[in-house]
């Protein structure tokens, strides 16, 4: 776990579904801490600090332009 970094921090497994899949989708390395603690107790999530999202240290510039690209809703508009 040396070799990861956390990158964000997230208090329930529904606010990076989509995340995970493009993470997947790109090949990089991530781990998600307390992901299973809070998917039994989800009221624990602010005392055990959330769900850690952590990347290997050779993708953090990938995975961080892909968390930015999440940030601005793009062009295409549901009808």
């Amino acid at each position: 776990m040396k070799h990861f970094k956390t990158i964000a921090i997230f208090q329930y497994p529904a606010e990076y579904a989509v995340l995970q899949l493009l993470f997947d989708q790109a090949g990089i390395r991530y781990i998600f801490q307390n992901e299973t603690m809070i998917s039994v107790f989800p009221f624990y999530s602010n005392a055990i600090g959330g769900i850690r999202l952590q990347v290997h240290l050779d993708d953090i510039p990938k995975a961080q332009e892909i968390i930015k690209n999440l940030e601005y809703p793009s062009n295409l508009k549901i009808v």
